[in-house]
């Protein structure tokens, strides 16, 4: 079996190293060279040249673009659902590159619901939109020790009110840091 193991592992390294073969670079892109200056004719730029370009610089640590006290900190739910919409995708993005970025951050994960349905259903409700928003900040790097899901159900609306509007800002996960 051990045999069978190191062909299987000598066959994906093979497979690796043919996909990382050298492929011709396309003669028409521009060549910037030390001074600034672009030779060749990019797509697009018809044989003019650029006297410098504009690249942004990288931030390797990750820290600079991270305000720890100005997050987003609510993902809003449909009713009856503990499902994260993709238009939420910024606020965990930026939540989880905050919890990866500074590994001794800790944050709670506050699932609530509007006021239809018993106590007891809305707490679980709210515990699985928790859990729901823990589960999409780990599977972007933080650490699951960094992270707890509590819910409060109907006990801690955001608005008071008996309509959709009021309702619909109720679902809702908030995250607070600790």
């Amino acid at each position: 079996m051990k045999t069978l193991h190191r062909h299987l592992l000598a066959a994906i390294a093979a497979a690796s190293l043919a996909a990382c073969s050298s492929v011709p670079l396309d003669s028409q892109a521009p060549v910037e060279s030390r001074t600034g200056t672009t030779s060749g004719t990019g797509a697009g730029t018809g044989g003019a040249s650029s006297s410098q370009t504009r690249v942004a610089p990288v931030d390797v640590t990750g820290t600079s673009n991270v305000n720890f006290t100005n997050l987003p900190r609510i993902v809003y739910f449909d009713f009856d659902s503990y499902v994260v919409k993709d238009q939420y995708r910024p606020v965990i993005e930026a939540n989880a590159k905050a919890l990866t970025t500074n590994r001794k951050m800790h944050m709670a994960v506050e699932g609530h619901t509007d006021d239809r349905g018993s106590s007891e259903y809305n707490l679980a409700l709210g515990q699985r939109r928790a859990e729901a928003v823990v589960k999409s900040l780990t599977l972007l790097g933080a650490d699951p020790t960094q992270l707890e899901a509590v819910s409060f159900g109907k006990e801690r609306p955001a608005v008071q009110g008996e309509n959709e509007e009021a309702w619909a800002k109720n679902r809702r996960a908030e995250l607070a840091s600790r």
